[in-house]
């Protein structure tokens, strides 16, 4: 055991986890925007920048973020915060975001645009429409709430343009997949927690081992690999496991699957993105898109299995992400969802060959509604 004391003594769960690392979390570029566009709206209004500036993220969190430029024009303010990744091998680390923030008229709500360095959509199976700043659904919820917050603090409508842009992000976005994705021209503002969660690889599986371990000695039978939290989320809802039941897996889903089949549980569930399983179910064990990809020809033989035509199983082999391809087959009634989750489940199995452990796999959606699921099943 790290840190003293025997494994029953220790509490489980994702902030366990993390804490069993010893590596410093950091901000995503969703909460250093709010955090620049609060600054911002806020000068505009009062004529003064709050610096630090503190915001509140999804989950309560409620960090302080100093300013690094500020500029104060007419019926115009700019903050800008660099973003700290923490210990997290982040290519958008130290880089500088941006926000620019000016008042439109009455009812115009909240509009964003991408300036220079932050890119645009330009292809669809994104969550946001083609034409639209790459700026994600939650990092866009996070600064209007903001700005309808301090708009109320000071009696005045919250109806801004806000223009994000990110120094050198074009550059930047080079070394991502935006490119790929038909993101195009910069990075993308990001985020579902506002907190950027530091993968060392050895530190992380070394934290999941000690996961399943407390899990064991408390005497769970049932445990629960999740991606990420909005998965965590989904797997509470449906199985109300404790918080010790619960394995932040990351993108290691290997280091789970190899651990349990050398110290067995009842049941694993394993829940995850749609796009993130489908790797799995393609028999990649490291699910991070820096080491493994969506694979649309592998997601088309699927549909073929699942009674696609072939105009189908042309458009999902063409598909621009994976989330496009579950769509398409949605519209035409194709389960693809569950036919992912059955193969990952088969992958998990071989992984876990022969240990009596029942497996079942969840997928979900960016929204964490399951788009896909099977049934527990134990190997050979």
């Amino acid at each position: 055991m790290h840190g003293g004391g025997s494994v029953s003594e220790a509490k489980g769960g994702r902030s366990a986890q993390l804490k069993h690392t010893g590596l410093r979390s950091g901000w995503t570029t969703g909460a250093c925007a709010t955090a620049a566009t609060t600054a911002a709206f806020t000068a505009l209004l009062t004529g003064e920048f709050p610096d630090p500036v503190t915001i509140t993220l999804p989950k309560g969190q409620r960090p302080a973020f100093a300013l690094a430029r500020e500029e104060l024009g007419s019926g115009a303010a700019m903050a800008a915060v660099v973003k700290d990744a923490g210990d997290d091998p982040d290519v958008t680390h130290g880089a500088l975001v941006r926000s620019t923030v000016r008042r439109l008229p009455p009812g115009s709500g909240v509009v964003f645009r991408a300036g220079p360095g932050v890119g645009t959509v330009t292809r669809p199976g994104l969550p946001l429409p083609v034409g639209e700043p790459a700026v994600n659904p939650v990092p866009r919820q996070m600064m209007r709430d903001h700005v309808l917050s301090v708009a109320a603090r000071y009696g005045t409508p919250g109806d801004v343009e806000i223009t994000l842009s990110v120094d050198h992000g074009e550059e930047i976005a080079r070394s991502t997949w935006n490119p790929r994705l038909g993101i195009l021209g910069g990075l993308s503002i990001l985020g579902t927690t506002g907190i950027v969660v530091p993968y060392s690889c050895s530190a992380w599986i070394d934290s999941i081992r000690r996961g399943v371990d407390v899990a064991r000695a408390a005497g769970r039978t049932h445990l629960a690999g999740c991606t990420g939290s909005t998965s965590e989320r989904t797997v509470m809802a449906e199985y109300a496991l404790p918080e010790d039941a619960l394995l932040d897996m990351g993108d290691f889903a290997g280091a789970v699957l190899k651990y349990v089949r050398r110290h067995p549980v009842d049941r694993l569930t394993i829940c995850g993105g749609f796009a993130k399983l489908s790797k799995l179910a393609a028999g990649h064990l490291d699910l991070h898109s820096a080491r493994s990809q969506v694979d649309k020809g592998f997601l088309a033989e699927l549909a073929r299995r699942g009674g696609a035509d072939a105009a189908l199983v042309s458009e999902v082999a063409a598909a621009n992400t994976g989330l496009a391809a579950l769509q398409l087959c949605a519209a035409a009634g194709v389960p693809l969802g569950d036919l992912v989750a059955a193969g990952a489940r088969e992958e998990s199995l071989a992984v876990l060959r022969g240990a009596p452990v029942a497996v079942d796999v969840i997928c979900i959606d960016r929204a964490g509604t399951v788009v896909g699921r099977c049934a527990p099943r134990r190997g050979p």
